[in-house]
């Protein structure tokens, strides 16, 4: 018989693991809440209508699709039963519902379904799985969290200055060194423009996203492909190349995007954003505008954030921008948002290289009673109850095996201390406390003990 496993792109994670990453979670939701935002879950799976259309044709073929419950094949026309039919066609007979993709057109579902419940601006936050139909490699999963958090209802620039702190300080929290990178996409609409292919704007954007993964040769080769002219990737390779601060950045991309109503705003909201984090105190993170920076996705309609981890080789462990209108396919239209997410899977694997897990990330059980008999087990049973009741995570041995089993027990779960309670120490109405680490065992009562442990833990 084979061995059980699971897809490929998924993970099973262990009591530690787990521990580690609700540190993660905690985190980041310490600062989301720190900055008023509200909570909520939205289903793993939601209506193919929904999701299809909101992510580029890229995206649409990265959706997991959900089988009909039933006899999905019965009401298909056999016509979609051939080898030549149109795959599209009979996915949208068999399948109704998909597997969310992100958490932000779930968000948008949600404020428009919900919207007389709302008050605008409405903050939210929300940690959940998502799903996608990629090949697996290293720091991209096909299962994974992310960490989102929206601001809709608001067109003020001071959404992003805020958006830009609350990356700042989970970052900062976490103890990662991170680059934040800034563009607008209205500036690359400007861009399209400058080099005379506006209608191109989602070709160039999906192309120059991949620049750091693919080169600038391939990201040409993909432009020409897609039907960009020549001379329109030429024009564009002293914009891709541009050097210095952000403020000359910003100065030298105006005067390209000169001609350009759209390019100009777009300039002019990067100005207004990185000024206001400045004037507001900075950032502990290095802060970049990076004009080849595009964001995929086709919601996205103005500022475009994306972060980098500075120490370990990774993608993007942030990513969000700015969305003018995403609402509006669900009925709901001129409603603006921005919004970020954090990956959580990849923050953790560059913890783990990092190795910067605090001690207090992955606290377990602190104290294990042992079971040496029906009365003795009684009165541990007992002393457990007041260990807990003080915040200390304290189990009791089931069984009334060999005291080495239960040690070993202790020693291979990590456990700090050991409280034995024999004849001799039922009659004293005291306690043995071993400490595992040291071999070192005092004679204390519960509420010694109880001091002692509370001053190592605390």
């Amino acid at each position: 018989m084979s061995k059980p496993s699971i897809p490929k792109g998924t993970r099973d994670f262990s009591p530690t693991e787990m521990a580690r990453r609700n540190y993660i979670f905690q985190t980041i939701r310490d600062v989301y809440a720190l900055y008023g935002y509200s909570q909520i879950e939205t289903p793993a799976m939601e209506n193919l209508s929904t999701l299809m259309g909101k992510y580029g044709e890229e995206g649409d073929k990265l959706l997991f699709k959900i089988l009909n419950s039933g006899d999905f094949l019965s009401k298909v026309p056999s016509e979609l039963l051939q080898p030549d039919a149109s795959r599209g066609k009979l996915t949208t007979q068999i399948c109704e519902k998909g597997l969310r993709y992100d958490l932000t057109v779930p968000f948008a579902r949600y404020v428009v379904q919900h919207r007389e419940e709302l008050q605008m601006p409405f903050k939210r936050y929300q940690i959940q799985p998502v799903w996608r139909a990629d090949r697996p490699q290293k720091g991209r999963y096909r299962e994974f969290y992310q960490c989102d958090a929206d601001v809709v209802g608001s067109d003020s620039l001071l959404c992003e200055v805020e958006l830009v702190q609350i990356i700042d300080e989970v970052f900062k929290r976490l103890g990662i060194r991170v680059c934040i990178k800034l563009n607008n996409r209205k500036v690359l609409a400007g861009i399209a423009e400058a080099i005379g292919e506006p209608e191109r704007i989602v070709d160039i954007t999906v192309a120059i996203d991949k620049l750091d993964k693919i080169g600038l040769d391939k990201v040409n080769a993909e432009l020409i492909e897609a039907g960009l002219s020549q001379a329109a990737v030429e024009k564009l390779q002293p914009i891709l190349a541009l050097q210095g601060t952000n403020s000359e950045k910003l100065n030298a991309i105006a005067a390209v995007l000169s001609e350009s109503e759209t390019g100009l705003k777009g300039v002019e909201e990067l100005r207004t954003v990185l000024s206001q984090v400045d004037v507001s105190g900075g950032t502990q993170a290095e802060l970049e505008l990076d004009l080849t920076l595009a964001r995929g996705l086709n919601y996205y309609t103005g500022c475009i954030f994306e972060v980098k981890a500075l120490d370990v080789q990774i993608g993007s462990i942030t990513g969000g921008g700015r969305y003018d209108n995403l609402t509006g396919i669900f009925g709901l239209p001129g409603l603006s948002g921005v919004g970020i997410s954090f990956g959580a899977d990849r923050i953790y694997d560059v913890l783990n290289q990092l190795d910067l897990y605090p001690a207090e990330a992955v606290v377990g059980t602190q104290l294990l009673f042992t079971n040496l008999g029906v009365q003795e087990i009684t009165q541990a049973l007992a002393y457990a109850r007041q260990a807990r009741m003080v915040g200390i995570p304290t189990e009791v041995y089931p069984d009334a095996t060999k005291m080495k089993k239960q040690m070993s027990y202790a020693n291979n779960r990590r456990i700090p201390y050991v409280a034995i309670i024999g004849e001799t120490e039922l009659a004293e109405g005291k306690l043995m406390l071993k400490d595992m680490n040291t071999g070192e065992q005092q004679l204390l009562t519960i509420s010694e003990a109880i001091e002692k442990l509370s001053t190592k833990t605390n």
